[in-house]
């Protein structure tokens, strides 16, 4: 048995790292143990095949909390970026690409071959989502409020909610609260004309999501995804879509560097077994080797459902309390496909320099609407929706001299997968590059090496219940005071000295880092100081 941590943060990826970086720079001794033989959980970056490397699952950066970045002086601990504010192109069978960038006269001229009007409405649209997503921007940094209690310092954060939407004004205060529950699909329909443009906006609200264009509660996704994101690289509070050098992993080693710099032990490769509870509180972990080790307090990086059912067991927690963590709806649908190419693949009608930018196979709203259709089955979309970048275009040591590799978010891909993974991988892989094809003429006779990271793969490799990116759906019931369960929505829960900071505590998923911000600051003020 070891003695002596403050805290023990069990599972190394972004939001464990951050966690106890913030603790250790309050002065706690800390420590991090991780299963995998690295830190980074799915933001890290891997290899095809040999000289081919790629973000593995995560793979663009848009959504990292800027205090994070500030307070642990990232930037001095090795974060670099190979591209920034990249564009994203709606890709189109014909070559008539929709172009959304900076740019306004880029985005402009793409709209035009396909309606004048959506040119104008674009505008618009966009301008009154960054406002309602300034709503919810303060939110993210902040430990949720409670409801149904008499502290004041969660009766102050509903109120400030409350004034934030009322400043809205009348006519915008009615809009946000008319459009943030409903579903994308009927808020694009009423707006735009264009299929294309249609079908990109879209495909962000569903994004690593179970959910279609006309599933309920897509607005909000699509706002909570303009909330995270800092394009107003003026004021230093972000880079807008932007690729790390080195891909996701870099990210999280730079994390891993502040976070040993605060005086954090990071041991890797040790798989805990369960929670150690004793008198009903939480006294430190068990290794799968056996060993233990002691601390005040435990936190839980990995996902609630992991966390309480395997690592804490159902027998130290309530029974409608466990319920709840039981129906935590954490099934995933988005699949990662990597390939190494020999050399730039051609897409057709698509400008060289866009070939840097975010690119989307999601021609109109209802391909996605069709493409999610399956997932309600048990099967794969046989046209599936696509997120893909070409990293090595900026960063070009990803990949050997001339060549280059080919990273892409597949959605749907259902966890739950009637045919089973194990038999249907390769040919789910078939499908989507048969998809690629139609944009990318020469894209087979360029494969080196594929790679499919499934769902499945996620649960298996990564530790993720269900192989949900997100660790479950941001929906109304699922979603800030309410997130994971209620019980566990203020990062502690019902066991004394258990606390939780991954994807599926507040703000939710994406590579943000404040669920481990916002979870060590509750900590430090239930449990005080080391």
């Amino acid at each position: 048995m070891t003695n002596g941590y403050d805290s023990i943060v069990v599972g190394g990826g972004h939001n464990g790292l951050v966690c106890a970086a913030y603790l250790a720079r309050d002065g706690q001794r800390v420590l991090v143990v991780e299963a995998a033989s690295e830190v980074g959980g799915a933001a890290v970056t891997g290899t095809i095949t040999e000289g081919y490397k790629v973000s593995s699952c995560a793979h663009i950066l848009h959504l990292l909390h800027p205090k994070v970045v500030m307070d642990l002086k990232l930037e001095s601990h090795g974060l670099r970026f190979s591209s920034r504010d990249m564009p994203t192109v709606g890709l189109m069978e014909d070559g008539r690409h929709v172009v959304l960038s900076a740019d306004a006269d880029k985005t402009a001229d793409s709209l035009l071959a396909h309606s004048r009007v959506d040119a104008r409405a674009l505008v618009s649209f966009k301008a009154r989502l960054s406002r309602f997503a300034r709503v919810l921007r303060p939110l993210l940094g902040e430990v949720p409020p409670r409801l149904g209690t008499t502290d004041w310092s969660n009766r102050f954060a509903l109120m400030k909610l409350g004034w934030s939407i009322r400043r809205l004004g009348r006519d915008d205060m009615r809009e946000f609260l008319r459009v943030a529950g409903s579903n994308v699909a009927d808020v694009l329909e009423e707006t735009f004309e264009s299929g294309p443009l249609k079908g990109i906006l879209a495909f962000d609200a569903v994004l690593g999501t179970r959910l279609g264009p006309r599933s309920p509660n897509t607005m909000l996704t699509l706002l909570y995804r303009l909330a995270g994101e800092r394009t107003d690289t003026a004021n230093g509070n972000g880079h807008g879509l932007s690729h790390p050098a080195g891909g996701m992993g870099s990210v999280t080693q730079s994390l891993a560097s502040a976070t040993k710099a605060s005086g954090v032990e990071i041991r890797t490769e040790a798989p805990v077994a369960r929670i150690l509870v004793e008198a009903d509180r939480a006294v430190g972990v068990e290794l799968e080797t056996g060993e233990q080790t002691r601390a005040r307090v435990v936190v839980s990086n990995a996902d609630p459902r992991r966390s309480f059912l395997s690592l804490v067991g159902s027998e130290h927690l309530d029974t409608g309390f466990v319920r709840r963590v039981q129906n935590i709806r954490m099934l995933g649908t988005a699949a990662k496909l990597n390939l190494a190419l020999d050399g730039l693949p051609s897409f057709t009608g698509l400008d060289r320099d866009l070939l840097g930018g975010r690119l989307v196979i999601a021609p109109s709203l209802d391909y996605v609407e069709h493409a999610f259709n399956h997932a309600k089955y048990g099967e794969y979309s046989e046209h599936p929706a696509i997120e893909l970048i070409l990293p090595s275009v900026h960063d070009t040591g990803l990949a050997p001299a001339g060549k280059h590799v080919l990273s892409a978010t597949v959605q749907y891909a259902p966890y739950d997968l009637k045919a089973g993974w194990d038999k249907a991988r390769e040919t789910f892989a078939d499908r989507v590059i048969d998809v690629l094809e139609i944009y990318v003429p020469d894209i087979k006779e360029k494969i080196v090496a594929r790679q499919l990271i499934t769902p499945l793969d996620l649960e298996r490799d990564f530790r993720i219940t269900g192989g949900h990116w997100h660790h479950g759906e941001l929906t109304f019931d699922q979603f800030l005071m309410l997130r994971p369960v209620p019980g566990a929505a203020q990062y502690a829960t019902p066991l004394p000295g258990f606390y939780l900071c991954g994807s599926g505590t507040h703000p939710g998923g994406g590579v943000m880092g404040a669920a481990g911000m916002n979870a060590a600051r509750q900590i430090l003020a239930m449990e005080g100081r080391s």
